[in-house]
């Protein structure tokens, strides 16, 4: 047992400028232990107070760690810095490998601090948007909505996103205001179609759905606008014109609906509407042309 320790020891390669900075350590620590004893003994014998004598017992010994600590930081400053190098290029590697998942969880806090949405939202990320129905640190899982951005049927596809779009892209919540909500949706036309009939034949009909709820929503919105002090735009039913290109108008209706009744509302505005009307040109009858006399010879 006792040839062992010393073979060991000399088992283990040791470099002589390893070695200065052992000895000099281990001459810093007694030092600081032989200042201590005498420190020690010194405020035993002068400081009569024991209240005073232990203050400067603890004074002297965080004064002598502090001391310590120092020393061996100085006698070991290039071992540090080459250690804290090698330190520093692991964790560089580290977030490399583990970048993606780093973004993820970033994203997840992110949304959890913005309160983004939660589950049963309807949301649009980037070309995704769906209904949420699951989230965690890593995910949101979603039910597709669409096709396209204006409809609201669900395809039956589910998407998972990585929360790390939540770092970079922006996040369109169409379910903000949760029991209700205002419905748009946008119908075109030709410049040479009836569309003023159209537009009052939506308007009447979007109003004739949305009635027998509209003081609900009116006194729903009301409550959020008191509670979270937003303006919250006028209910009532209305139709908009836009000319998004020469010879085209657009007609956007917007009405106030159930969160879980859009797609159903706006087919059966739809189908109310288009069913009950023609808004096709009306082309004006023009009289057919007389064919020329041919001059023929006496």
């Amino acid at each position: 047992m006792f040839e062992f320790w010393p073979e060991l020891v000399n088992s283990i390669p040791i470099s002589g400028s390893m070695s200065r900075l052992l000895a000099s350590s281990l001459l810093l620590i007694i030092g600081v232990l032989a200042l201590r004893a005498v420190l020690g003994r010194f405020i035993r014998r002068t400081v009569n107070s024991n209240e005073l004598r232990r203050r400067w017992f603890v004074q002297s010994r965080n004064g002598l760690l502090l001391l310590l600590v120092l020393g061996l930081v100085m006698i070991w400053a290039s071992e540090l810095r080459t250690l804290a190098l090698s330190i520093v290029a692991i964790a560089v590697a580290f977030v490399v490998a583990t970048k993606e998942l780093i973004m993820c969880v970033t994203g997840s806090m992110v949304k959890s601090a913005g309160r983004s949405f939660s589950i049963g939202d309807r949301i649009q990320v980037k070309d995704f948007r769906g209904d949420v129905i699951d989230q965690n640190l890593l995910t949101t899982t979603i039910l597709e909505v669409g096709p396209g951005k204006l409809t609201h049927q669900r395809t039956g596809r589910m998407t998972v996103l990585p929360n790390s779009l939540f770092v970079s892209e922006a996040v369109i919540n169409e379910s903000y205001t949760h029991d209700w909500v205002l419905h748009v949706f946008v119908v075109p036309f030709k410049r040479e179609e009836n569309w003023k009939v159209a537009k009052a034949a939506f308007l009447e009909a979007a109003q004739k759905h949305s009635e027998p709820y509209l003081d609900d929503v009116r006194r729903y919105m009301k409550r959020m606008s008191d509670n979270r002090g937003l303006d919250i735009p006028t209910v009532e039913p209305r139709v908009s014109l836009q000319v998004p290109a020469a010879g085209e108008i657009h007609l956007v209706v917007r009405f106030p609906v159930k969160a879980s009744e859009r797609s159903y509302a706006e087919q059966a505005i739809l189908s109310d509407v288009f069913s009950n009307t023609d808004f096709s040109a009306q082309k004006a009858s023009v009289p057919a042309e007389k064919p020329e006399q041919i001059n023929q010879p006496e």
